[in-house]
């Protein structure tokens, strides 16, 4: 019998929360508005089947509640005119169908414009063409479907920005050159990360991922990634630096203590929720680990996706996504003058633009 767990617990301020069924495919998926106040919400769709968690179901509904909340969050520190939201799909993302998808978009087009959906961890670019044919509140298509393509591009360089403003703000110069990095996560944003600090950083890159096609592409890249096998493996080469960039959940409390030992100064990736509780947080302060908030930086791909809906001006959009840097130094500068957390006070910035 499985335990019973309340998702909704925690996330009584959403305006609306759609759980559907497919009749046709048996398709479940979770639909989580957050906000609409800037404007309608945005956020990407993933597809899992949470087969890890003892309710997949119940931690479905989790992950869509608590990612849209972040995605309020995200878009208005962006500076987007849009709310948040996030779909999720309990559904095996290695088998899905064109049925499914087809009838995913209907019932995105139901909602008449509320939310508006992309593509997010199991959802490709073709999957959002499709996704497409039956609902015009969609984003991250393909070019020749009038869309934008991989919002990758734009989530690593927003990830890049946030961690060359970290590295200045606590050391007084932007210099990579002397740090090891580690990348947990080396697929489409985290592969790219990986391009900036070598390119661009002249850092030393210590990575994980555990699909082997990604370690072959990134070493044919970059001989000179050491790729391990844990994080205790990652930790064990001293980085500067640790940049989590696939799913969320990664910094735990047990964690904290190995960060600090292992000489870490800052957390800055893209994945989602890194933190696993709200209160790794304050102990990530209180141990001296300087944490980039994830919705302050890993803004790139949805402002990609954004300019989609008024007008696929990708240049337009890398102009945006660079501001990340300003961001970051101004809310860590200000976390820091009034002695709370760097959540708290990208939180807090992001509250004042929505209440404005």
């Amino acid at each position: 019998m499985e335990t019973y767990f309340d998702p909704w617990a925690q996330f009584a301020d959403h305006e609306e929360v759609v759980v559907a069924q497919d009749p046709q495919t048996g398709l479940r998926s979770v639909v989580a508005i957050h906000s609409t106040k800037l404007g309608p919400a945005l956020g990407g769709t993933r597809m899992s089947l949470y087969a890890d968690q003892q309710s997949p179901q119940a931690a479905a509904h989790a992950d869509a509640l608590r990612l849209s909340r972040a995605m309020t969050l995200k878009n208005a520190l962006a500076g987007l005119n849009h709310g948040g939201g996030k779909a999720v799909l309990l559904a095996d993302p290695a088998n899905k169908s064109r049925a499914e998808l087809l009838n995913y978009g209907t019932l995105i087009q139901s909602l008449g414009g509320k939310y508006v959906t992309a593509g997010d961890v199991g959802m490709q670019v073709a999957d959002m063409d499709v996704v497409g044919e039956t609902s015009e509140y969609v984003t991250g298509r393909s070019p020749d479907k009038g869309g934008v393509g991989d919002s990758g591009i734009l989530t690593a360089l927003g990830i890049w920005q946030g961690m060359q403003a970290s590295v200045e703000f606590f050391t007084g110069k932007n210099d990579f050159s002397h740090f090891t990095v580690g990348v947990v996560g080396a697929g489409k944003v985290g592969g790219r990360l990986i391009g900036h600090l070598i390119e661009s950083g002249g850092a030393r890159v210590v990575a994980m991922d555990p699909v082997a096609e990604m370690r072959t592409e990134i070493l044919a890249k970059y001989p000179d990634v050491v790729f391990v096998e844990s994080i205790q493996d990652m930790l064990a080469q001293r980085p500067t630096v640790i940049s989590p960039n696939a799913m969320g959940g990664f910094v735990t409390e047990d964690l904290v203590p190995d960060l600090t030992a292992a000489g870490v100064s800052l957390v800055c990736g893209g994945a989602n929720n890194q933190l696993a509780d709200p209160k790794v947080g304050d102990l990530l302060a209180a141990a001296g680990v300087l944490y980039a908030p994830d919705f302050m930086v890993n803004c790139g791909g949805v402002i990609q996706v954004a300019e989609e809906l008024v007008g696929a001006n990708v240049d337009k959009a890398r102009e945006q996504v660079l501001k990340v840097y300003a961001t970051t130094l101004e809310v860590l500068e200000s976390a820091s003058k009034a002695e709370i957390t760097p959540v708290a006070a990208a939180e807090a910035k992001a509250w004042e633009r929505i209440n404005a």
